[in-house]
């Protein structure tokens, strides 16, 4: 079995991940030439999770600081000014976590979502089927019914102000992954003076459903899988599945057809156990 050459494979996430010596990002329009060039990145480094995030791009790869006057928190200013502009797809998504994805990319997504062209129906049909919560339906009911709202109305109209906090967050973020809502704004509310603002996918992006409608469920995971080692050069098998959460059956299935027509390589890793595939280059 082949094996991954280390010197290359930090030569190539140095690229992807546009680290030092390359130039920072410094403006809105070059992070979205960056999140467009990838498909799809992190807004934040994750721990634990190896993939691109704008913070890093813009701020070197260093944890996030705590401090709101770090100049790499200009990153969040562009992230709410973008959030009403359509200009990417941003919610949290892989693993409940703040994603970004480009508009060519978000209907492969959308297309591995338990969404089928009925925003009205869809949602009952998962919360009939054990798939969401009752703190999920209430508010994605009270946004069916009155439109965007920011955090602190929504969860007010929602009859959730008795709820726990993270009863309502994870609502919240169920709604996200599933691509039925997402922030589409920010509002001044709140004790801070900042709330999102939450509004129903189909509705702040009508044609998303349909551009989705033709792309097959192994085309979507081929295609983001793709993307994914575009960016990463070589993963460990686990690392896919903890991302994606497909389950490790489906992962494999897509990843054999992958190695199949060439586009990945099963090797070994000189310094790691596992289960490791990669990109030619890195070999």
């Amino acid at each position: 079995m082949p094996q991954i050459n280390l010197k290359k494979l930090q030569a190539y996430h140095t690229r992807t991940f546009h680290l030092p010596p390359a130039k920072r990002l410094s403006s809105p329009s070059q992070a979205l030439t960056f999140v467009n060039a990838r498909g799809f990145t992190y807004f934040w480094p994750i721990k634990g999770i190896p993939l691109p995030s704008l913070w890093t791009a813009v701020a070197g790869d260093r944890p996030v600081a705590d401090k709101h006057d770090d100049p790499g928190h200009i990153t969040w200013g562009w992230k709410d000014d973008a959030l009403d502009k359509k200009i990417w797809y941003y919610g949290k998504i892989l693993r409940g976590k703040a994603t970004i994805i480009s508009l060519e990319i978000a209907p492969y997504f959308y297309a591995l979502s338990e969404n089928y062209g009925s925003p009205e129906e869809d949602y009952l049909i998962a919360y009939h089927e054990g798939r969401l919560t009752q703190a999920s339906k209430q508010v994605y009911e009270t946004l069916l019914d009155n439109g965007a709202l920011n955090t602190l109305d929504l969860r007010k109209m929602a009859k959730l102000s008795n709820a726990k906090d993270s009863e309502f967050n994870k609502a919240l973020e169920q709604l996200q992954r599933d691509f039925k809502i997402l922030p589409v704004g920010v509002a001044q509310a709140g004790a801070w003076k900042y709330s999102h603002i939450y509004e129903i996918v189909t509705r702040h992006y009508p044609d998303l459903s349909e551009q989705a409608r033709a792309i097959k469920e192994s085309q979507a995971r081929a295609k983001l899988l793709e993307l994914y080692f575009s960016m990463l050069g070589a993963a460990e098998l686990r690392d896919v599945n903890k991302l994606f959460g497909w389950g490790n059956d489906v992962t494999k299935k897509t990843i054999a057809k992958l190695v199949e027509s060439e586009k990945l390589v099963m090797a070994e890793h000189p310094k790691l156990d596992g289960e490791w595939l990669t990109i030619k280059d890195i070999l």
